[in-house]
């Protein structure tokens, strides 16, 4: 049963301070004790928490790594993914991470407070209803980038201080073609593959797509 990050997490990322390594290491029990009351992993999934939700949301710090002092938007994050063990990995990165839904805010917000997270907020708050710029805005598998792009773009900070200019970071797997392709007359889009940084099977079909802001 994999609950614990040592075959996962430690297999790819080294030089933790001890309280990073606590923080992890409480993480997997924390979903797995909120997940029995409110539903924000599948239950099928939820004994492959490391890889298949912490390990692939840290996939983007090995994409970019986040410059001190910068600020984050987890848009969608659900209970907190990938928002949460990003916010461990960057511990001098602001993360703000917000969903539509309640409940899953509440479990973000409860794992927040557990783990003694300092640089991470989360709120029951719509992108729409947003002020404010940041200098990546992140989604995980939130919804197609036609729909996702004007949700965003806006927030996206024009001071660019990473070797990447400022913009968007999504997770997505499967089939991609016709969905970069609905937004590719105005956007390039990036794909990278997170089998180029993992070599668990699991991780063959999924990606990383960046779209500059």
């Amino acid at each position: 049963m994999e609950l614990n990050p040592e075959n996962t997490i430690y297999k790819y990322f080294s030089d933790f301070s001890d309280v990073q390594k606590d923080q992890f290491g409480q993480l997997g029990d924390l979903y797995k004790s909120w997940n029995q009351q409110i539903n924000v992993v599948s239950r099928k999934d939820i004994d492959s928490i490391y890889l298949h939700h912490i390990l692939h949301s840290l996939s983007i710090a090995c994409f970019l790594p986040f410059n001190p002092g910068s600020r984050i938007l987890d848009l969608g994050t659900g209970g907190g993914l990938p928002g949460i063990p990003l916010a461990i990995f960057f511990p001098e990165v602001e993360f703000l991470l917000i969903d539509g839904t309640a409940k899953k805010i509440k479990v973000a917000n409860e794992i927040i407070d557990a783990l003694g997270l300092k640089n991470a907020v989360a709120l029951h708050k719509r992108s729409e209803e947003l002020k404010g710029s940041f200098d990546f805005v992140l989604a995980r598998a939130v919804t197609r980038l036609e729909k996702l792009l004007p949700l965003c773009l806006r927030l996206v900070s024009k001071k660019h201080t990473h070797f990447l200019p400022n913009g968007i970071i999504t997770l997505k797997g499967g089939d991609l073609k016709d969905e970069i392709l609905e937004v590719s007359k105005h956007n390039e889009v990036m794909k990278v593959p997170i089998s180029k940084f993992y070599e668990e099977e699991y991780f063959e079909e999924k990606y990383i797509l960046y779209i500059q802001g």
